[in-house]
C-alpha cells in the first residue's frame, strides 16, 4: 500500500461526518527523496477533513500553509526540532509556529499507513489549535482528539491501557492535566488515557454532541462552561466520571470476568499441561528404550568370577527354582 492509497482509505472512513477541512500544507524533505515529498504532498492534498471541528468564518483569511518537515536521520531530526522529540517520538507539531517535523528513517514512519496516520495526528493538532484559539487546550484533549481522528484507538490499545491498569503502570488519571510522561511506556498509557477521555465524550453525545461542544467551546473560549452547556455536568465532574468509568471499564479484574478471557485462559493452561506430560513421557520412553551399559545377559560377554572361586559351578548344579541349563547357546 502506497501513501496515497493509505490517505484514500482513511478518506472514505471519515467522509461522513468530516467538518473541517485540512489545512494547506508545505512539504520539504531533509535527506528524504524528492518522490517521498511528492507523496506526501498529495497525501495531505486527499486527506479527509477533521470531524467535529467548528469551522471557521466565512470573512476570515485562509491559514498559512503548515510547514511539514521531513527528517531523512537522526541528525536532520535533531537539527530541526532542536532535541524536542524524545527517540520514541513518532512525530511533533508547533502550532504557534504552524510547524510539523516527522522523522522518516529507522523504523520511524517508514510503513506508508503509519506515515499517513502520523502525519494526519499532528495536522489534527494544527487544526484542532485554528478552530479554538486563543483558548488554552488541555494537553489530554489536544492529544486525545488527534489520537481519535487518526484512527489510533482499537481493541489493542484497550488491552494495553487494561494491562497498564493490571501491571501499575497506569499515572494517576488527574496528573494528566499537568504533566505528561517522558518514559515511552509511560506516555504510551497517557495517549490511551487522553484518547478514552474523548471517547467517554463521544459516548455520552457522539459526534453530533461532540461537535456541539466545540463549537460552544469555540464561542464562549471557555471549555468548563461549554461542558455544562452540552453535557450539563462541569469540568470536574467530568473529570470524575471518567475516572470512575476508565477504572471500570479497563480494570483487570474486569477483564479476567470476561468469558473470552476465562477461556482463553484456560486453553493455554491446557496447552501448557499437555506439553509438559509430552515431554515427561519422552523422557520416561528414552529411558526405558536404553540398554544398560553392560546387561549380564549380553552375547559375548561373560561375568569374571570372584576371586577364589572356580570359573565353573560344580556338576549339576542349577540355581534354587530354575531348571538346568542346557549347553545349547541362546539366541534371539
Amino acid at each position: 500500500m502506497n501513501i496515497a492509497t493509505a490517505a484514500g482509505a482513511l478518506a472514505l472512513a471519515w467522509a461522513a461526518v468530516a467538518q473541517t477541512p485540512v489545512p494547506p500544507a508545505d512539504v520539504r524533505g531533509h535527506g528524504v527523496s524528492e518522490q517521498l515529498v511528492r507523496r506526501v504532498n498529495e497525501a495531505v492534498r486527499t486527506m479527509p477533513p477533521f470531524p467535529a471541528l467548528p469551522a471557521g468564518d466565512a470573512p476570515a483569511p485562509a491559514p498559512a500553509p503548515v510547514l511539514v518537515l521531513l527528517a531523512g536521520s537522526e541528525e536532520e531530526l535533531a537539527r530541526l526540532t532542536g532535541g524536542r522529540i524524545p527517540e520514541w517520538g513518532a512525530g511533533i507539531a508547533i502550532p504557534a509556529e504552524r510547524t510539523i517535523v516527522l522523522p522518516v528513517h529507522g523504523r520511524r514512519n517508514r510503513d506508508p499507513r503509519t506515515l499517513v496516520r502520523t502525519l494526519r495526528h499532528e495536522l489534527a493538532h494544527i487544526a484542532l489549535h485554528d478552530a479554538l484559539s486563543p483558548s488554552r487546550i488541555p494537553r489530554w484533549f489536544d492529544e486525545g482528539y488527534a489520537r481519535w481522528v487518526a484512527g489510533e484507538w482499537d481493541a489493542s490499545a484497550e488491552w494495553r491501557l487494561r494491562l497498564a491498569f493490571a501491571v501499575n503502570r497506569a499515572p494517576p488519571l488527574d496528573s494528566l492535566s499537568l504533566a505528561w510522561p517522558a518514559g515511552a511506556v509511560e506516555a504510551d498509557v497517557a495517549y490511551l488515557l487522553a484518547t478514552s477521555a474523548v471517547g467517554y465524550l463521544l459516548d455520552q453525545g457522539g459526534e453530533a454532541g461532540l461537535a456541539s461542544f466545540l463549537a460552544r467551546w469555540r464561542e464562549s473560549g471557555d471549555m468548563d462552561a461549554a461542558l455544562r452547556r452540552t453535557y450539563g455536568r462541569t469540568l470536574g465532574q467530568f473529570e470524575h466520571d471518567w475516572q470512575r468509568v476508565v477504572r471500570s471499564r479497563y480494570g483487570w479484574a474486569l477483564a479476567l470476568s470476561h468469558a473470552t478471557v476465562f477461556w482463553a485462559f484456560a486453553a493455554v493452561l491446557l496447552i501448557a499441561l499437555y506439553v509438559i506430560r509430552r515431554r515427561r513421557n519422552a523422557v520416561r520412553r528414552a529411558a526405558l528404550s536404553e540398554p544398560p551399559d553392560r546387561p549380564a545377559f549380553w552375547l559375548g560377554e561373560e561375568l569374571a568370577p570372584p576371586d577364589g572361586l572356580s570359573e565353573s559351578p560344580p556338576p549339576g548344579h542349577h540355581p534354587p527354582d530354575r531348571p538346568p541349563e542346557s549347553d545349547t547357546p541362546r539366541t534371539r
